[in-house]
């Protein structure tokens, strides 16, 4: 007769269970992730209808300053344009409205400062160009000499150019990283290299000459009638040149209401702040 074996019930043991209180942590990170989520999203959401909405308002004022110019309101009409320039709307045609907006009101040296910004903006901008040339002939405006490299590098922006650096700057470094870690170096790769770090050197040099020349960043438009430039910071000294509504002069320094400037003719003066505005805001 056979003996049965009495064995007792064990517990299986489940491998790899979490205990409670750590389940309970992972759900409190999982939940709070999504409310990290929520929130991003949130404020993106809400980002993006504060600045649609900015731009629905700036589109209001312009075409509302539009139709003022269309109506003969002129002053009125350039109230719109400052009021959009005061508020950071800056673009070509803004300037350019203002400038002719300024041109029909009389005020030739505003007129060429705005349409000077237009420009300064957008380079190509043949409206501005041929308008900036008829105010200048209309007030017989005197216009800064440039240097012959600052010429031949008119083709192109600040903006532009410095561009075009950044680019060809990380290309010639990928080129040279590629060329000492490649397993064979090939002619073509040395010739990037060496044709992207050309172009760095090419417009970083473009960059500082059009910064520093006569259509750089202490480049001034002459708003005032009648000014004299003159050898003292006073209205009694003795007068270096009579400066037409919006003549070009370059700011060299400042000394209380006045300033020092590089003239047209290869001249030097001073004369009243208040009388001259920079291109560059």
């Amino acid at each position: 007769m056979n003996k049965r074996k009495n064995s007792s019930a064990s517990v299986p043991v489940r491998h790899g269970t979490n205990p409670p209180w750590r389940t309970c942590v992972r759900r409190c990170f999982r939940e709070r992730g999504r409310s990290r989520y929520i929130g991003v999203g949130f404020f993106t959401m809400v980002c993006l209808v504060i600045a649609s909405s900015a731009l629905a308002q700036s589109d209001v004022q312009f075409t509302k300053a539009n139709q003022e110019y269309a109506q003969g309101h002129f002053k009125e009409a350039i109230s719109g344009y400052e009021a959009l320039v005061r508020d950071g709307q800056w673009s070509a045609n803004v300037f350019y409205d203002l400038g002719n907006a300024y041109f029909r009101a009389g005020d030739f040296g505003r007129a060429i400062l705005n349409y000077e910004r237009a420009l300064a903006l957008e380079r190509h901008h043949p409206e501005g160009t041929a308008n900036l040339q008829i105010a200048r002939d209309e007030v017989h405006a005197l216009e800064l000499q440039q240097a012959w490299p600052e010429r031949y590098l008119q083709f192109a922006s600040i903006n532009q150019f410095s561009i075009a650096a950044a680019a060809a700057f990380w290309l010639g470094i990928f080129g040279v990283v590629a060329f000492i870690f490649a397993r064979r170096r090939s002619a073509a790769l040395i010739a990037m290299s060496i044709c992207c770090l050309l172009v760095f050197a090419l417009a970083v040099f473009a960059v500082y000459t059009l910064d520093r020349g006569s259509k750089g960043q202490a480049l001034a438009i002459v708003t005032g009638k009648d000014v004299q430039a003159r050898l003292a910071t006073a209205d009694t000294a003795n007068a270096v040149l009579a400066l037409p509504p919006g003549s070009e002069i370059k700011i060299l320094s400042t000394r209380g209401d006045w300033i020092y400037a590089a003239l047209p003719n290869n001249l030097r003066g001073w004369i009243p702040a208040k009388n001259a505005e920079q291109v560059r805001l």
